[in-house]
């Protein structure tokens, strides 16, 4: 990519675009373009083509999604399908036609069986049945990989996509009834020790493992990979290291000097029982996570002094 390469980042608003803009606009990249939700809507085709064909990006960083935890995927199952499914394909569809050099699209690690191997290999991919709570998501996810695959073989063109672990960071959904459970456990313990109460309720056992990464190591590997690969299958993101979800609640309970009860909820769900990536594939390219999930979160807790709900 040239500094003055137009790119376009769908979804420059939500935590993944966001920290994109941030990362390229601090390498100088001058020529980036974006449109919120509300001045266009990914989900209709006409627009966005319409769009597409004015701007005409060189580039384009697939970010966008209706995103959310498990009772937000399971609760809202139609909508996480259908919007998803038309985003990506909106977007594909009209970067082939208004002739985008390059595309990535940025995907998730649910897209793995519930049940594959650990650690999660790409070769994986649709070899099993997916987790039910968050199915109609990885469902979405893996059409858009699929869509990259057939545009590339059919067309010829450079689509390709990434997906990423578990993702935490600046402009993440804080709601407790959409969030994921990274920041449903930073709001839960903060404002346990902010109101005093003697407990703080996690949902299921504790034991499912989880790998998590911060957005911003996420930024820096979605530019290393538009400027460094060209393969049509997709490759993993993550920072390689895992942790049951007890251990991260005691992990926040310790930033925030919280200094209560933890208990656990067992009617409801734990999800898949480990998701832990293979990144071999992207380390083999040059390529590591480089921020600690400590540091990590003392950053965004530290930042969370600007919410609203603080």
């Amino acid at each position: 990519m040239d500094l003055k390469d137009k790119i376009y980042i769908a979804g420059h608003n939500g935590m993944v675009g966001s920290s994109i803009y941030r990362k390229l606009t601090s390498l100088g990249y001058t020529n980036i373009i974006g449109r919120s939700s509300a001045e266009l809507d990914l989900r209709f085709q006409d627009k966005v083509t319409s769009f597409m064909e004015r701007e005409r990006p060189a580039y384009v960083f697939l970010a966008a999604a209706k995103v959310g935890g498990i009772l937000a995927n399971n609760q809202y199952r139609a909508e996480f399908l259908y919007d998803n499914l038309m985003i990506e394909a909106n977007i594909i569809h009209a970067s082939f036609l208004s002739g985008v050099e390059k595309l990535l699209f940025l995907g998730s690690s649910c897209i793995y069986p519930k049940n594959a191997p650990q650690p999660l290999k790409e070769e994986s991919l649709l070899t099993g049945l997916l987790e039910p709570t968050n199915e109609p998501y990885a469902i979405a996810k893996i059409a858009g990989i699929k869509l990259c695959e057939a545009y590339r073989s059919q067309y010829g063109c450079n689509f390709i996509s990434a997906m990423p672990t578990n993702l935490y960071g600046p402009n993440d959904n804080y709601d407790l009834q959409g969030s994921h459970v990274m920041p449903a456990l930073i709001r839960k313990f903060h404002e346990a020790k902010k109101n005093g109460n003697p407990e703080v309720v996690i949902w299921g056992s504790g034991q499912p493992l989880r790998e998590f990464m911060h957005v911003d190591d996420l930024a820096e590997a979605s530019v290393f990979l538009m400027e460094n690969y060209n393969e049509a299958g997709f490759i993993n993101v993550g920072s390689g290291d895992e942790i049951t979800i007890l251990e991260l609640a005691q992990l926040i309970k310790k930033i925030v000097g919280y200094e209560g009860t933890i208990i656990h909820d067992s009617s409801k769900p734990d999800g898949t029982p480990r998701k832990l990536m293979d990144n071999s594939r992207l380390t083999a390219l040059g390529w590591r996570s480089t921020i600690t999930l400590e540091e990590g979160i003392r950053e965004v807790y530290n930042q969370l002094r600007h919410k609203a709900w603080y």
